[in-house]
């Protein structure tokens, strides 16, 4: 197309050569007799009977300009199909515009100059296939940085030589309405490498020819951050949204005010500023600048500048939500799952939790170790069924209710009943399955209780792996039905492993399968180690290798245990009835134990405390009480009865007579508290023990 000539005017003489292997001839008549709604019909049709092959990029560039600009990809600068229909108002106007000026005649033309000297301009439809393409890799990204760099490698260089990008920091999130003044911040930079721009080249052929101007450096010249003057030219430019050419009189004075004083901006028009504007607010702006030989901006660039503006202000807004989005699930998947796992005498425990994909990082999946009176732990496993933030908000509930539970002391098919009755109060189709386990290091047994959920699995400290034969039971939600519990042993050395069903079943195998896979896992691990258990945190990370590509359909939680129990030899057990001459009986018993164990240097101070306590519990309790001494890295005493109130600390007046065993424990040992259970209560406390002990 001759210079001068404008692109909304329909071409004259013949089509464009043919394209893939097609020709179509059209007379001059019947191309000047095409109407302009007939064109704008016709356009998205001859862009989508090119979705299937790729014209070419445009007019000849200097050799590997669209390669080095695009990374080696050239979907910024090859003519693409627009998939649909442009969206927003301004998408509105500018495809009827660019439609309506689309010419009759298919063509290949660059939406770039025709040639080295900038001579011709391209075509309505050329820019509908540009928008098109350029639109579809902008929505491609999903975070902020996909977006930005769509849009640069987009128009870099098919539409423009160079792009500043800026985006408000911190950028508003849905309604929120920030304060302050509004701060603009440079995020990405792109343009052309600088041997493409003829910097530092001349002709070979002719060393006297003279040579093109080069783009400024913008990543070096261009202000990292600008502040929006209230009332100033910028905030005039970014109110009015449309874009407008570098030359005007509101781009001339608001350009220096983005991109700095220092800042030379070419002449004439070969720079566009345009808002990005998203669904509420301006959140950018965005710089487009054609070097100084090649053809300048026409006004129906504007139209695309506004195209390509407000479909990265749109995509940016929609980054910023999922953003939101996934903050808030890692908020909240992490504050339903216990920040670490305690470590309670006589076990070691180690987790992991794997979401179904990462945009789905939240589930129902849940595990928990609950530590219990007299050195006891309660491990939990469960699932709540589905992905998203309701199955997470129940996977909560159920966790706090097994807590409370768990700090009841009941039995674990007690336990089950209790959450099977609060999943039918939230809700008819709450669904759960559970495996709740009670671990006593002193008696070396194991309680556990299942409610639908996969069989655990224990390793032996030999090697062997054993599918625990536990009644399944029904899921939690169904309702009516009765759970069962079954005591096993849990031998010192051996590893108790609890997981969910996304470990074991996916759609390339079935539960029982992967639940033979992930036996023989252990099995080869543990061989590994020899006669030595493996360690725990390594067994994990061997355990969800067994994963495959397609194996990754739910989420996982994994919970393993290893039992070490307490030997008999570092446990004193009585039970004593509530009578006065108790605590003297009590105090005697634990000289003893000490004595055995080589812990002279606290019967003093233990004796006084068992004196507080019992004398405590015998005033009140009706049955036998019990005294428990264990000794481990610490020295614990437990004391209990059958009274379900809990001690309380106080201070006593200087004319009460009692009131101060509390404030004696309080102040001599190292923890203290007390525990409500089924039966009564057990009030405990700990003792470091002397460092020749330990």
């Amino acid at each position: 197309m001759p210079d001068g000539s404008r692109a909304s005017r329909p071409q004259a003489g013949p089509a464009a050569g043919p394209r893939s292997g097609r020709s179509r001839a059209r007379t001059p008549e019947a191309v000047s007799a095409a109407l302009p709604a007939a064109a704008a019909e016709r356009a998205p049709a001859v862009a989508s009977d090119n979705d299937a092959r790729e014209p070419a990029a445009g007019a000849p560039q200097p050799e590997g300009a669209a390669g080095a600009a695009n990374g080696g990809n050239g979907d910024g600068a090859r003519a693409a199909a627009p998939t649909g229909h442009p969206t927003g108002p301004e998408d509105a106007d500018g495809a009827r515009a660019a439609a309506a000026s689309a010419p009759a005649a298919e063509t290949t033309a660059h939406p770039g100059p025709a040639g080295p000297d900038g001579a011709g301009h391209p075509g309505g439809g050329e820019r509908l296939r540009f928008v098109g393409a350029a639109t579809r890799r902008i929505a491609r990204g999903i975070d902020l940085d996909e977006i930005v760099l769509g849009l640069c490698r987009a128009t870099v260089p098919t539409f423009a030589d160079a792009i500043l990008v800026y985006l408000r920091d911190p950028l508003p999130v849905g309604d929120e309405r920030p304060v302050g003044p509004v701060v603009l911040r440079l995020r990405r930079t792109d343009q052309l490498p600088e041997h493409v721009r003829g910097a530092g080249e001349g002709d070979a052929a002719d060393p006297g020819a003279e040579r093109p101007e080069p783009v400024p450096d913008l990543a070096g010249a261009a202000a990292e951050r600008c502040e929006v003057r209230i009332g100033g030219p910028l905030a005039e430019v970014l109110r009015g949204v449309r874009p407008v050419f570098g030359d005007s009189s509101a781009a001339r004075a608001a350009l220096p005010e983005l991109l700095g004083d220092e800042r030379p901006v070419p002449d004439r028009q070969r720079t566009i500023l345009a808002p990005l504007r998203g669904r509420r607010r301006v959140i950018g702006a965005a710089v487009f600048v054609r070097r100084p030989d090649r053809a300048a901006f026409e006004n129906d660039d504007l139209l695309v500048a506004a195209q390509l503006a407000t479909h990265t202000a749109l995509g940016v807004d929609k980054a910023v939500l999922y953003g939101r989005e996934v903050y808030i699930a890692d908020e909240l998947q992490r504050t339903m799952l216990p920040d670490s796992l305690p470590q309670p005498t006589g076990v070691r425990l180690a987790s992991r939790y794997l979401p179904a994909a990462e945009t789905a990082r939240v589930g129902g999946d849940w595990y928990d170790a609950i530590p219990l009176p007299g050195n006891r732990v309660a491990l939990v496993v469960g699932d709540v069924m589905g992905h998203s933030m309701t199955s997470a908000a129940i996977m909560g509930q159920l966790r706090t209710t097994a807590q409370t539970l768990a700090g009841l002391d009941l039995p674990p098919a007690e336990v089950l009943h209790h959450l099977d009755e609060q999943a039918q109060r939230l809700g008819s189709d709450r669904m759960a399955t559970c495996m709740y386990a009670v671990y006593d290091p002193v008696a070396h047994r194991i309680v556990i209780a299942n409610a639908g959920h996969p069989p655990p699995i224990l390793l032996h400290r030999g090697g062997r792996a054993e599918v625990l034969r536990v009644p399944p039971g029904a899921p939690i939600g169904v309702g009516g039905v009765d759970f069962e519990a079954v005591e096993l042993d849990a031998p010192a050395g051996a590893t108790l492993l609890l997981y969910t069903d996304g470990l074991v079943e996916s759609r390339l195998r079935d539960v029982w399968t992967g639940i033979e896979q992930l036996r023989e896992r252990l099995i080869e691990t543990a061989r590994l180690t020899g006669p030595n258990p493996p360690p725990l945190e390594p067994l994990c990370d061997e355990v969800l290798g067994m994963l495959g590509p397609g194996d990754r359909d739910d989420d996982i939680a994994l919970l393993a245990a290893r039992f070490e129990g307490i030997a008999p030899s570092d446990v004193a057990y009585w039970f004593l009835d509530p009578r006065p001459q108790t605590a003297r009986q009590a105090r005697r018993l634990a000289r003893r134990a000490l004595t055995r164990w080589g812990l002279e240097e606290l019967t003093d101070a233990v004796e006084l405390l068992v004196s507080e306590v019992i004398t405590n519990a015998v005033r009140y309790a009706e049955r036998p009480i019990t005294l428990r001494l264990l000794r481990t890295d610490v020295l614990r005493c437990e004391v209990g009865d059958d009274v379900p109130q809990l001690p309380r600390l106080r201070q006593a007046r200087p004319s009460d007579e009692g009131g101060r065993g509390l404030y004696l424990v309080n102040r001599l040992a190292r923890r203290w508290g007390a525990t409500r259970l089924s039966t009564g209560k057990v009030v405990w406390f700990e003792l470091a023990l002397p460092s020749h002990a330990r």
